[in-house]
């Protein structure tokens, strides 16, 4: 099913986050731009290195106006047991949501569902809660948060200069497209 340009289904859940339990729904996700990062499961081998790297960019994704939300099928007691536990997730200072009912795994079709994890798969959606960005990686390939980054960067000047476009690795303050019939075959 296709997820771009439709708006993140209704859900309630219970998160982690410094210390602290948190009980959330899609609608903490409007009014500002939100990353969602699924990942498979709690005290495992690639998640760590996913979730470690996601917080070292957060200080930059927050700067551009960007929570950030990890979501696995464990609960937020687990979250908060392997942040206890784990030096890598120990440094992580964003939401970890619980999700052990599937809602929003399924809702952002990315449960497995012979497994009952989730896949690895991103998503950034706008202030309006409507999916802009999907990445979906199968469990063995971790993802680079860096290029995260610049996908979010791409996708808030494309809301903020209607009719540009940015091409294959545009970087912020690169050359942008604007489509028209004298580009038809020029490019």
């Amino acid at each position: 099913m296709l997820l771009i340009g439709t708006e993140v289904l209704p859900f309630k859940a219970s998160a982690f986050q410094n210390g602290k339990f948190l009980e959330l729904s899609e609608e903490n996700l409007k009014g500002k731009w939100s990353v969602i990062c699924f990942y498979p499961a709690d005290f495992t081998f690639v998640c760590p290195t996913e979730l470690e790297d996601l917080q070292n960019q957060y200080e930059t994704l927050k700067s551009l106006g960007v929570e950030v939300y990890s979501v696995s099928t464990d609960t937020h007691f687990t979250h908060k047991a392997w942040h206890d536990s784990s030096e890598s997730v120990g440094k992580i200072t964003y939401i970890m949501i619980g999700d052990p009912s599937h809602t929003i795994s399924r809702n952002f079709s990315v449960l497995d569902e012979s497994t009952g994890l989730a896949a690895r798969g991103t998503f950034i959606i706008d202030p309006d809660g409507i999916i802009q960005a999907v990445e979906i990686n199968a469990g063995g390939i971790g993802r680079d948060a860096s290029t995260l980054v610049n996908k979010v960067k791409a996708a808030q000047h494309v809301r903020n200069n209607p009719g540009e476009v940015c091409p294959a690795k545009w970087q912020e303050g690169g050359t942008t497209l604007k489509p028209s019939l004298d580009l038809v075959g020029k490019i």
